[in-house]
């Protein structure tokens, strides 16, 4: 039977990207050593970051 883990993730997203994004993409990869996967959720957490300031930014107006 396999371990249990702490924060499971069962859900899996697809996306269609050109041969240009997909370059970029490997020389990210390369150069952090990183999977697709870690880049990704790392990208989400900086959008997440950037709105929650936005609208941090927004009330203090």
């Amino acid at each position: 039977m396999g371990r249990m883990r702490e924060n499971p993730r069962y859900n899996v997203i697809s996306m269609r990207i050109s041969d240009e994004e997909r370059e970029t993409l490997q020389m990210i990869m390369q150069s952090t050593h990183k999977s697709v996967s870690d880049i990704m959720r790392e990208a989400m957490d900086l959008f997440k970051t950037r709105i929650d300031g936005d609208a941090i930014s927004q009330r203090a107006a």
